[in-house]
């Protein structure tokens, strides 16, 4: 329960006999399960209605030429998500906290501003999106269903421990397994799907604003501040060290670590190539270039819903924004809460860390007003990975600084191999976003 006090019990070593050892070794689920925690979590949230949309514009309008998209970003996008779960795991605090211990002031605080205002708008469209798809399923009130999925994302999160609920609602995200069922069921041109998963042939203005977007939802900042913050969190409930201060814990937790987020960034990207290819496969084919409403999207899904088509797609985008809402909201409370010194954490009480939750209801009330700004719901996911895309540029830049920084991570700051990712991932997405800005200006 948020703010318990937890005591550590010592245990009895307990002794197993071989065949029982030999079976928990031989059971590779049980394995892989154990190493399960904030990454698998971030990777479902990953795949938000934003998400959802970009990767179903990117397969419409482009058809399989962006498909090169997903191979480049996971293990750009593995790299970064390892280094911020490192960086709350080895520090014992968030992201932003350790980014104010590092750089001056005035940068942390722009830094935050970004994240901030990215999510908000995030926030914004996925409540948008989450209303137009109650809408597909119900007929109408759609401002009703928005404010309903605003209060039950904020409530959820005050009142009810993040994780309790989120391994529940995760298993609403399965239901955007219904891409790769359509992939299989309908015609895909793999011949032009192979030579799009592995050459770029396309790079217009319009190809290059696409590409930031899949760019933007796929490495995102809200991960990164949720991703430590949620590792060290952990640490905080169980009582544990942080691993610069606890050595012969390292081994274990970055093998969880890696198990974790790998496992949780490769779910992602297996969704977003099935969404980009059914998507190219069933729309772009009919010559739907331009998703302008739920709806639309919601034909992909036709060859293997009939005509639960617009149900099963509701489901998954209303899955997937209950999961994302929380940690757009929450990882912008972390990055203000950790700037100014506040008590934050899920683990507390709403009464204990007052300014810390009132971050998460004032951004979820603010994203909710961009209701009545009268943006179409689908363009509006789109433009937030734009938003995403370009905001993570100067924050993954100090990432990579802070990871490497020997002061904060001590013996433990990242070592080249992971650097490297780390900084290519940073790279691509200034080169994608500056040649997309150039080419829309020039244009």
């Amino acid at each position: 329960m948020r703010g318990s006090t937890f005591t550590a019990i010592p245990r009895e070593p307990t002794i197993l006999s071989s065949a029982t050892r030999a079976g928990r070794r031989g059971n590779i689920f049980l394995e892989v399960t154990e190493d399960i925690g904030p990454g698998v979590i971030t990777g479902a949230a990953d795949d938000d209605p934003s998400g959802i949309a970009t990767y179903s514009q990117a397969g419409a309008h482009f058809g399989y030429t962006l498909l090169w998209t997903i191979p480049l970003t996971y293990p750009l996008l593995a790299a970064v998500q390892l280094v911020s779960a490192h960086v709350g795991r080895v520090t014992g605090a968030g992201l932003a906290k350790n980014l104010a211990a590092a750089f001056p002031q005035p940068v942390v605080s722009l830094l935050v501003t970004i994240l901030v205002t990215a999510n908000i708008f995030n926030i914004g469209a996925d409540l948008s999106a989450m209303a137009a798809s109650a809408e597909l399923v119900a007929g109408g009130g759609g401002e009703v269903f928005a404010v309903f999925f605003a209060v039950l994302c904020a409530g959820l999160q005050v009142f009810v421990p993040y994780r309790q609920y989120a391994h529940v609602l995760k298993w609403l995200t399965l239901s955007l397994f219904a891409y790769v069922g359509v992939v299989l069921l309908v015609h895909v041109d793999w011949h032009d799907a192979v030579i799009g998963f592995v050459w770029p042939s396309r790079l217009d203005a319009a190809a290059l604003l696409t590409v930031v977007a899949v760019f933007g939802t796929t490495i995102s900042p809200y991960l990164f501040f949720w991703q430590s913050s949620q590792e060290a969190e952990e640490i905080a409930t169980s009582h544990e060290c942080p691993l610069k201060d606890a050595p012969r814990a390292v081994s274990k937790q970055y093998r969880r670590m890696r198990v974790d987020t790998l496992l949780g960034m490769a779910f992602a990207h297996m969704i977003a190539l099935a969404i980009m290819l059914a998507t190219a496969a069933t729309l772009h084919v009919k010559g739907a270039v331009d998703i302008n409403s739920a709806a639309e999207a919601a034909e992909a899904l036709r060859p293997i819903a009939g005509h639960f088509t617009s149900l099963l797609f509701a489901i998954g985008v209303i899955g997937t924004g209950l999961l994302a809402v929380p940690v757009l909201a929450g990882s912008a409370a972390f990055a203000v809460g950790e700037t100014h010194g506040w008590k934050t954490g899920l683990e507390f009480k709403p009464h204990q860390a007052k300014r810390f939750y009132g971050i998460i209801v004032g951004a979820t009330l603010i994203g909710l007003a961009m209701r009545w700004s009268h943006l179409n719901p689908i363009k509006a996911l789109f433009w937030s990975a734009v938003l995403n895309g370009v905001s993570a540029v100067p924050i993954m830049a100090a990432m990579m600084v802070l990871a490497s920084n020997r002061a904060i991570m001590g013996h433990l700051h990242e070592r080249r191999g992971i650097l490297i990712f780390g900084w290519a991932a940073t790279a691509v997405m200034a080169v994608a976003s500056g040649a997309m800005l150039v080419t829309s200006f020039g244009s």
